[in-house]
C-alpha cells in the first residue's frame, strides 16, 4: 500500500459516521451549487440531518459563519446558502478553505474562517496546501460526527489532470470523505455527452469507481430528444444518467463572477445584460440600477434582492459606461479597493459618478471608494502610494490596515438619504480591512447636510449618497423598500403595486431535484435513512 493509499484509508475510516455525496462537475458553472442546495433541502424535508460542505472554494462572494472556536469567520456564499437550504446554522466547517482572489495572480488564503496569508498559486501549494488539507479533513470529521448526510460540492471540473495530485475540492475530498460522486454536466454549453465521456475517461480509477450517476443540467426543450444520446453514453460508460434538469433558475445567490451578466456592449450597441428583466413590467415603467463591474468585484450578491423587486433592473456596467440611462448607482464590494479606484478613475467613471444626480449607495469597498481619500493605501498593494484621492461624494476617509473585521452585525436604521423612511433594525455582516471615519469638522456640521451612522458604526449619508459596511443590507425589507421607493421617485415613475411571489428559492431547488433526479437510480435513495 502506498503512503497515499494509507492516508485515504485512515481518512475514510474517520469519516464513516455520515454518508457523503459529492456533487462534482465536468466544468465550472454547470449547476453544482443548485443541485447541492436542492439536495440539502430535499433531505431536510425528509427529516435527515444534513450539512453542506466544500473542502476548498475560490470566490470573492463570502458570508460570515461561526468557527470551531465560536468566533466569526468567512465561508463562500454557496455553502452559506446551502446551510440555509439544509436548515442548519452555517459554520466554517462547511467551507474550511476559502481562496479570495486579490488580483495579480494572488489570493487571500482563509483557513477555518481566518485569513492566514496572501499567496500566489505556487506559494499556496508549496507552503499552505498540507495545512489546508488537514483543516478540510478535520472539518469533514466534525460534520460527519454531527449529521446523517454531508452534501459536498466540488469545484470546476473533477477531471483536471494537471491538478490531480492537489485537487482538494474534488479528488482529495472524494477520498477522505469516502464519497459517492454525482456528476453535473451542462448541456446549454453544447457537447454535453463528449464532456461527460472525457471526464469519466480522465478520472483516476478509484474515483471512477465512486461515480454513481450523472445529471444533465440546464436543458431546454423536449427531453425525449436526448434519449438516443443517453442510451449510448450509458452503454459506453456504464454510468447511469439519473436526471435531466430543466433550465429553471430558482434564484439562489450566485457564487462567482461567471454568473454576472455580460458587461460588454453588443455589436449593435445595445445595453449589457441585466438582472430582473423577466418580471413582466414594461421597460418604460421600470427603473435601472447601474453597478460598475469592478475588476476585483466581491459580494455582488448584495444586489440580488433588488433585482427580485418588480420593475427593478440591475445592470452591470463597463467602467467606461455613461450613466445617463441609469436611475441609481450601487457600488459593490471590492477585494482591492485602491486598484479598483484607480481603474474607475482611468476609465472616467469617477467623473461620471460625480456628475450623476440620482441616488448612490456604496457597500464596503464601494463605500471606501466614495470617500474623500484612502490612507495607508500601500497596505492594499499599490506600491508606496500612501494616500489616494477617492471619488469625493462622501466626507470621509478610509485608513487601511492588516487587521480584518469579520462579524455578524445587527444595527438600528436611521432612514435618511437614499433609504429615507426606513426604520427598525437591519441585520447583515461585515468582512473588511480598514476603518472609515468622517473628516475633521463633519460631525459638528452633520445637522445641516450629513447623517452620521444611519446604519450602525462607520456609515454616512447625505441627501443623495449612502455609504455603509453592512453587506446584506438589501435583504432587510424596510431598507430595500425605502431604497426602491427613492429610486422610483427620483426617476419620476410610479412603483408597480405588484410584488413578486416570495416563494423560497430553496424549495424551488429542492423541487428541481425531487422532480427531475432519480436518486434511487444512483444508489442514493437511502441517504438520511430514506427507502432505497
Amino acid at each position: 500500500m502506498s503512503d497515499a493509499d494509507a492516508t485515504v484509508g485512515t481518512d475514510a475510516d474517520a469519516a464513516a459516521d455520515a454518508d457523503t455525496v459529492l456533487i462534482a462537475g465536468t466544468a465550472s458553472h454547470v449547476g453544482k451549487s443548485t443541485l447541492a442546495a436542492g439536495l440539502c433541502r430535499l433531505l431536510a424535508r425528509r427529516g435527515a440531518s444534513v450539512a453542506p460542505y466544500k473542502a476548498q472554494n475560490m470566490s470573492n462572494n463570502a458570508r460570515v459563519a461561526l468557527t470551531p472556536d465560536g468566533e466569526w469567520g468567512e465561508i463562500g456564499v454557496s455553502q452559506h446558502v446551502q446551510a440555509r437550504a439544509a436548515e442548519v446554522p452555517a459554520t466554517t466547517d462547511m467551507n474550511p478553505v476559502l481562496l479570495k482572489p486579490r488580483g495579480g495572480g494572488e489570493s487571500q488564503v482563509i483557513v477555518d474562517g481566518e485569513a492566514v496569508a496572501n499567496a500566489p498559486a505556487s506559494a499556496y501549494y508549496d507552503d499552505h496546501w498540507d495545512d489546508a488539507r488537514a483543516a478540510a479533513v478535520a472539518a469533514h470529521e466534525r460534520l460527519a460526527a454531527e449529521h446523517d448526510v454531508i452534501v459536498a460540492e466540488g469545484a470546476g471540473s473533477v477531471a483536471e489532470i494537471n491538478l490531480r495530485d492537489r485537487d482538494l475540492a474534488n479528488v482529495e475530498c472524494a477520498r477522505f470523505a469516502d464519497a459517492k460522486i454525482l456528476i453535473a454536466v451542462d448541456i446549454e454549453r453544447g457537447g454535453a455527452f463528449a464532456s461527460l465521456y472525457g471526464t469519466l475517461e480522465l478520472l483516476p480509477d478509484d474515483l471512477r469507481e465512486r461515480v454513481c450517476g450523472a445529471v444533465i443540467t440546464k436543458f431546454r426543450g423536449d427531453p425525449t430528444l436526448l434519449e438516443p444520446g443517453i442510451a449510448e453514453i450509458e452503454e459506453r460508460t456504464g454510468v447511469p444518467i439519473v436526471g435531466v434538469v430543466p433550465h429553471d433558475d430558482p434564484g439562489l445567490p450566485a457564487e462567482d463572477s461567471l454568473s454576472l451578466p455580460d458587461a460588454e456592449r453588443a455589436d449593435d450597441g445595445s445595453d449589457p445584460g441585466v438582472l430582473g428583466d423577466d418580471d413582466g413590467v414594461p421597460e418604460d415603467a421600470s427603473v435601472r440600477i447601474g453597478v460598475p463591474r469592478l475588476p476585483r468585484i466581491s459580494n455582488f450578491t448584495d444586489l440580488e434582492p433588488l433585482a427580485r423587486e418588480p420593475g427593478v433592473r440591475v445592470g452591470y456596467l463597463p467602467l467606461d459606461a455613461a450613466l445617463d440611462e441609469v436611475d441609481a448607482v450601487v457600488l459593490p464590494g471590492s477585494k482591492n479597493t485602491v486598484d479598483d479606484l484607480l481603474a474607475l478613475r482611468e476609465a472616467g467613471f469617477d467623473a461620471a459618478l460625480r456628475a450623476f444626480d440620482g441616488p448612490v449607495v456604496g457597500v464596503c469597498g464601494g463605500y471606501q471608494l466614495l470617500g474623500d481619500r484612502l490612507v495607508d493605501a500601500d497596505v492594499e498593494g499599490v506600491g508606496d502610494r500612501e494616500t489616494v484621492p477617492g471619488v469625493g461624494l462622501l466626507p470621509v476617509e478610509t485608513e487601511f490596515s492588516t487587521d480584518k473585521r469579520v462579524e455578524r452585525v445587527t444595527c438600528a436604521v436611521d432612514g435618511v438619504g437614499p433609504i429615507a423612511g426606513a426604520e427598525g433594525r437591519a441585520t447583515g455582516y461585515e468582512i473588511r480591512a480598514g476603518r472609515t471615519r468622517p473628516l475633521d469638522g463633519v460631525e459638528e456640521a452633520e445637522a445641516a447636510s450629513v447623517a452620521i451612522e444611519p446604519l450602525g458604526t462607520e456609515s454616512v449619508a447625505t441627501d443623495q449618497v449612502l455609504g455603509t459596511y453592512l453587506h446584506g443590507l438589501f435583504e432587510t425589507a424596510a431598507v430595500r423598500d425605502a431604497f426602491v421607493e427613492t429610486v422610483f421617485a427620483s426617476a419620476g415613475r410610479t412603483r408597480p403595486d405588484a410584488r413578486r411571489a416570495d416563494r423560497s428559492p430553496y424549495e424551488q431547488a429542492a423541487d428541481l431535484v425531487a422532480d427531475h433526479v432519480d436518486l434511487a437510480a444512483a444508489g442514493l435513495g437511502g441517504l438520511g435513512g430514506g427507502a432505497e
